[in-house]
């Protein structure tokens, strides 16, 4: 059984930051909660037409970053790089696939220039290092390996984590399933979501 736990995904994290830290309110289906810890505001100047827009582009933004994260990186994408010359547009295309979406190809550098970012980033990187499981056996798959295994018979080859209020699953994909933190720290909530997806 080989199973992905991706529980730092970098342009999700990003995008949440965004949403929040810029007030955001971005309208669709299945976006996400909001953050467990809410960021500083932003103390870039933003103005209302810019706002606007980011909110305009945020959805679909999200839904690209969330398929790229639910996405396995196809190891072949690495031998295809080797064979590709150094600075050649094919590299950088194969070095995209396997990067995915870039966030600030929509929002720019200067959206996440704030000092706020860093410092969120840094607590969460903290935080993140300090819960990891000290052993194999405390991790929340093999505490819940009974309900995990179903799920992995079905199709599922990973988790992605988010750092979002409540308990909140949802399918990502015909191999992925995206939970947040606390649904995958809870083993009823854990279970609940791996039996939504066999």
């Amino acid at each position: 059984m080989t199973l992905t736990v991706e529980d730092r995904p970098q342009a999700l994290l990003e995008l949440l930051w965004l949403r929040e830290a810029h007030h955001l309110e971005p309208r669709g289906e299945n976006l996400p909660p909001l953050l467990s810890e809410t960021p500083a505001d932003a103390s870039i100047e933003t103005d209302a037409a810019v706002r606007a827009d980011w909110e305009s582009v945020w959805p679909q933004a999200w839904s690209e970053a969330l398929k790229h994260a639910g996405r396995d990186t196809d190891p072949s994408l690495f031998d295809r790089i080797q064979a590709t010359a150094d600075g050649s547009p094919e590299r950088a295309a194969l070095v995209r696939e396997i990067v995915g979406p870039d966030v600030r190809d929509n929002f720019g550098q200067h959206a996440f220039a704030d000092p706020s970012y860093r410092e969120w980033e840094q607590e969460g990187m903290d935080e993140f290092i300090s819960s990891r499981p000290r052993a194999l056996e405390d991790s929340p798959e093999r505490r819940d390996l009974d309900a995990l295994i179903p799920a992995w018979r079905a199709g599922l080859t990973k988790i992605v984590t988010i750092p979002c209020r409540g308990v909140h699953d949802r399918k990502i994909g015909a191999n992925a399933l995206l939970v947040t933190d606390r649904t995958r720290a809870d083993s009823e909530s854990f279970r609940r979501a791996l039996a939504s997806f066999s």
